[in-house]
Formats: structure tokens, sequence, C-alpha cells
């Protein structure tokens, strides 16, 4: 399957005490016509945020909020979530999160959640996110190699214990089908009509989802676009 090639910019998010430290993305709303547009992310305390930079890296927690002169005072895990304790913006009109004491991090160095999640969608997302990299076979349900639809059986299945089916098809009747303005993180995305669906994703939230794409590429991260958009989604959780 093509892979979007569009990355959302996400401007904005806050921070606050550590909550676990696997890895994951996750939460905001697509606009009603299908395309998720980059835009800034309005954050507020108590949201959940991860870290998520562009280089997969552990992000630089400082403690001020300053992008010129600030001293780093540690590292935050990549995919490790925390709950925003502030905002603020510096006088170089970068946004900053502050995480916990002296914990201050870049918003683009995160990713907004939103608020928490329920266990078992956070379980299947985190799971996701340890399958990153991992090769594409067709027909293969992991756990060393995935299809698109075999990556999703296995994410549910030993994650939430749920059987959604393995492949496409089975899997658009897992749960509620719901518009792709109305995702939320944790809900399967479909692209193709009904009963001809041919390619399923994870959403994780802020237009991202996590897949299996084809032969060649491993389990990534990618951005819902209008080069390569979702017909639909199902919320199995």
């Amino acid at each position: 399957m093509k892979k979007s090639v569009v990355t959302s910019v996400i401007a904005a998010a806050l921070l606050g005490t550590a909550i676990t430290t696997t890895a994951t993305y996750s939460a905001q709303n697509n606009s009603d016509n299908a395309i998720v547009q980059a835009a800034t992310v309005n954050a507020v305390k108590g949201d959940i945020v991860r870290v998520s930079n562009s280089v997969h890296s552990a992000a630089g927690f400082y403690k001020t909020p300053d992008s010129v002169n600030g001293q780093k005072t540690r590292y935050g895990a990549y995919g490790s979530r925390w709950t925003i304790c502030s905002v603020t913006t510096d006088s170089n009109g970068v946004t900053w999160y502050l995480l916990g004491t002296d914990a201050w991090v870049k918003a683009s160095d995160v990713l907004v959640e939103g608020k928490q999640t329920s266990q078992d969608v956070q379980s299947v997302i985190d799971l996701a996110y340890k399958q990153l990299g991992k090769p594409y076979v067709w027909g293969s349900k992991g756990p060393s190699s995935f299809d698109c639809s075999g990556l999703m059986y296995y994410l549910f299945k030993n994650a939430a214990g749920t059987n959604i089916g393995g492949w496409t098809v089975p899997q658009e009747s897992a749960g509620q089908q719901v518009s792709i303005g109305n995702l939320q993180a944790g809900d399967l995305i479909f692209w193709g009509s009904r009963g001809a669906t041919y390619h399923v994703g994870l959403y994780i939230g802020n237009g991202k989802y996590i897949h299996a794409p084809q032969p060649g590429q491993g389990v990534q991260v990618a951005s819902i676009s209008s080069y390569f958009q979702p017909s639909f989604g199902v919320r199995v959780l």
C-alpha cells in the first residue's frame, strides 16, 4: 500500500507528571472532509503528551522555557507519556510544556494525546509502537512480521483480548463505523468501500496512524492526507 507523505505539524502541547514509558502517539479530531490539516493543537493543563520528535530520540527537558539559552536538566525517553502541568511561550514564539520540576519541553518534541484514554485502547497503541520497523510480509500476523490486517489482528488480540478477524473485510464489522471526522485514538481506519477494503491501520490521534504499508517497508507511523485518504473508521473498544 502507498503511504502518506504528509506530516502533521504539531505546534502546541503541554506537560506534567510521568505516566508510563512505553511508546505511543494519540488523539485529536480530524476535519469532517476527512483531510487532516497541519495545525496548532491547543493543549491545556491536564492533557497527556508523548515524547515524539522527528528523529525518534529522547527529548531534552529544560530548567526554564528558553529556546536560546535554556539549560538542559535531563531527557525524556522517546515514547514516554506525561501529563501537562503548565504551558507557556518564550520570547522567540516557541511553545513549551512543563512536565514536572525543571522539566520544560518544546511543544515540537511531543504529541498531544488529549485526555487519558481507556486502558485497553492505550494497551493497543502501546503494543503498536513496539512493532515499529518490523517487516511487511503478506499474510503474516506476527510477531516478527505483519501485513496490514495481520498487524491489527495481532494488536487487538494480544493487547485487549479481542478477536477482530484476520483480514480487512471481517475487521470492518469488529465495531461501530465512524466517519473520519470523528475518529478517536484506537480506532481502525480503512481504505476502500465496505466489503472491498484493501488496507487498514490503527489511528493514534493528531491525524496519525500506525500501519504495515507494503513489501519493503516496515511498520511505521504515517499521517492522514488527501494523497492517501482513508474511507471510514471502526471503533472496536
